[in-house]
């Protein structure tokens, strides 16, 4: 395995990661609304942030097929699908703190 295949492997691992976190927070949300007699506003924001979270998933996929020219263009400082992630993260940390105080089970 070359540098290359093991910098575009340690960067899919850490995507992947991100996007366990996600499926966890997520969870979580969906837990909540499940509880919550007013919970439609926070349904339509979940089912948002799930959409969001399917075009990560997809990304993933496509970096995995990345022949080895692309890891080699390709700069890991920019914001690129991180900066995504950060604002999907965000905004499902957001809105579970917005419901927690209304939670008894978590």
């Amino acid at each position: 395995m070359t540098g290359i295949d093991k910098l575009a492997e340690r960067h899919i691992i850490e995507h992947e990661s991100h996007l366990k976190r996600i499926d966890e927070l997520l969870a979580r949300g969906k837990k909540l609304a499940a509880e919550e007699a007013e919970c439609d506003q926070l349904g339509m924001e979940l089912k948002e942030i799930q959409d969001d979270r399917e075009k990560l998933s997809e990304h993933i996929q496509e970096l995995k097929k990345a022949p080895a020219e692309y890891w080699q263009k390709r700069s890991f400082e920019k914001a690129g699908p991180m900066g995504v992630w950060d604002a999907v993260a965000q905004r499902l940390e957001e809105v579970l703190e917005s419901m927690g105080g209304k939670s008894k089970s978590e």
